[in-house]
């Protein structure tokens, strides 16, 4: 007469499947976090790129050699002085609302966002605009009311100078993040910050 015998396999203990489950959450967290400062990381490079490009933009608005009937149409201005930085633009969006958690489509409406200004002031002046959606609030300031002014080592210029700036809050949580890249007129010529300067700040 024979037997059988029937082996059975270990199962898994309880304290086995808890271990692999926290295993499991904490990669799923440090995935999510990965993912998130990626993003991130995408989105503040579009401000970097902007910025660099409005402040070459003004740099080459400065060097251009205007007509003299432009430059005395703008009360106050000497036809002697042929180089001049373009006024202040009026920040894109206007409501920093627009872009806080979210895209902003700028209008191409005339007189609107980088549509606004003249041969002598603001986007019209610097010849630069947009036409994708945005993360960032931009604006080009001249002699003051700067986005990064009393901010930690922030580039600031002193004179005769101006601002590029981009502030967005890219989570919609209140936490901002301020770059901004600074010129300078020195002996008829434009120097810019070496840097472009970043700053995150946490309401």
């Amino acid at each position: 007469m024979s037997s059988t015998t029937s082996v059975r396999g270990r199962g898994f203990t309880l304290i086995e499947v808890m271990i692999v489950i926290a295993i499991a959450g904490v990669l799923a967290v440090l995935a999510i976090v990965g993912v998130r400062n990626y993003l991130v990381t995408a989105k503040t490079a579009e401000a970097k790129q902007t910025v660099g490009a409005i402040t070459r933009t003004a740099i080459t608005q400065y060097e251009r050699e205007r007509d003299i009937s432009e430059i005395l149409s703008g009360a106050g201005l000497l036809a002697a002085n042929t180089h001049l930085l373009c006024t202040s633009a009026t920040p894109v969006p206007l409501a920093f609302s627009s872009v806080e958690g979210k895209k902003y489509q700028p209008s191409s409406a005339p007189g609107l966002d980088f549509n606004s200004g003249s041969t002598l002031a603001g986007w019209q002046c610097l010849g630069f605009s947009i036409s994708q959606p945005i993360y960032f609030q931009y604006s080009y300031q001249v002699g003051g009311s700067y986005v990064s002014q009393g901010l930690p080592g922030a580039p600031l210029p002193s004179g005769e100078g101006f601002e590029v700036g981009a502030v967005g809050d890219l989570r919609g949580d209140g936490q901002t993040y301020t770059i901004a890249r600074t010129g300078e007129v020195h002996d008829g010529e434009i120097v810019t910050s070496t840097a472009i300067y970043t700053n995150i700040d946490s309401d």
